[in-house]
């Protein structure tokens, strides 16, 4: 069964990549053998990119679809804006920088489902970036987010990724959290369904790269909050609660024995360290106890209004609509049709 095909491409501030990329995805995709389309996300540019997307698109009909943000939001927004867009049963994003090869895609897409994951990452076995600023920083953080969140993969920057739409559409990206994918799919879905294998990679050509160094950092913080979410997200007071029992067991036992201090000992206690020490800890440990419940009863709130299976099936929804690009076009000539972002933005 050929699956429908929905590809997504995040671009800010890419005018050159625009056309080549339009152009390499058809190549690459000219003998899919089921209805695809082409969805790219201009990330509120400032240069030419949102234009020239329109106008390539354009070019080879409405199965190119562009959706233009107003102001920069980031590439997790812009790649959720595609992923919600998405009509296929599979979904595949990649970068707009040429970097990745729109040709893996249908390799990947065949590789996802004979393996029967749910999830097929690329990993950049040759990659063609520049040691200090892009390698070395990725290498950290690759083996970092590995260690604390347990779902091994080699690649976590790849953007490069094939994945059932049934599944994907059920996790919601936000901040900058794209680079986490894979655990954010490992949480409705079972580690072992998400795959990885070897993509291929080039050298960036135009434009100039918005990542380095300063991005492992951003990745710690990030990271923090996906060990939460991965963790106690059905359980914060689990979190919570044992800070707060540890803080008020510490207090606790400083309390005590200044109470031995004073009514054995007879000693003063007022003007000694140790006294607001232990106030502040049992203060400390009691507000983390009711943040704990708190967090109890909104998780418990949250699971109320979103209970119910978490499935997986292949579905062809949004088949009889035409504007799909399918083998049999090729043996048409590309229309010069306008899409409806081009008719929006002249009207």
């Amino acid at each position: 069964m050929a699956h429908s095909l929905s590809i997504v491409i995040p671009m800010y501030r890419e005018q050159d990549n625009v056309g080549p990329m339009l152009a390499r995805v058809h190549e690459g995709l000219a003998a899919y053998p089921g209805p695809w389309e082409l969805i790219c996300v201009d990330d509120g540019s400032l240069d030419e990119t949102g234009k020239r997307l329109l106008a390539e698109g354009a070019k080879y009909g409405p199965h190119v679809r562009v959706i233009r943000f107003a102001r920069n939001n980031g590439q997790t927004t812009a790649m959720q804006a595609g992923i919600d867009a998405a009509r296929g049963d599979v979904i595949a994003t990649l970068d707009g920088d040429l970097q990745n090869d729109p040709a893996d895609i249908p390799r990947m897409v065949e590789e996802m489902h004979a393996r029967d994951l749910d999830l097929l990452t690329g990993y950049r076995a040759n990659r063609q970036d520049a040691w200090m600023s892009r390698k070395l920083p990725s290498k950290l953080a690759n083996r970092l987010i590995a260690r604390v969140t347990g779902v091994k993969i080699r690649d976590y920057g790849c953007s490069l990724k094939v994945y059932r739409a049934s599944v994907i559409k059920q996790v919601r990206l936000y901040g900058e959290m794209h680079r986490f994918i894979p655990v954010w799919a490992a949480m409705v879905t079972s580690p072992t369904r998400i795959g990885e294998t070897a993509v291929g990679h080039s050298a960036r050509q135009f434009g100039e790269s918005k990542y380095g160094i300063s991005r492992t950092f951003r990745v710690v913080l990030d990271l923090l909050t996906v060990f939460f979410f991965l963790r106690f997200r059905a359980r914060p007071g689990h979190f919570f609660g044992s800070i707060g029992l540890a803080l008020g067991f510490v207090g606790t036992a400083a309390m005590s024995w200044l109470g031995v201090v004073k009514f054995v000992l007879g000693e003063p206690i007022g003007g000694r360290p140790l006294f607001l020490i232990a106030v502040l800890l049992l203060v400390f440990s009691i507000q983390f106890l009711t943040t704990g419940l708190i967090a109890e009863m909104l998780s418990r709130v949250f699971y109320q209004r979103t209970e119910g299976p978490l499935t997986v099936a292949d579905g062809a929804a949004g088949l009889a609509d035409d504007s799909w690009r399918q083998l049999r076009d090729l043996q048409q000539p590309p229309t010069m049709l306008a899409s409806e972002e081009a008719e929006r933005s002249r009207a």
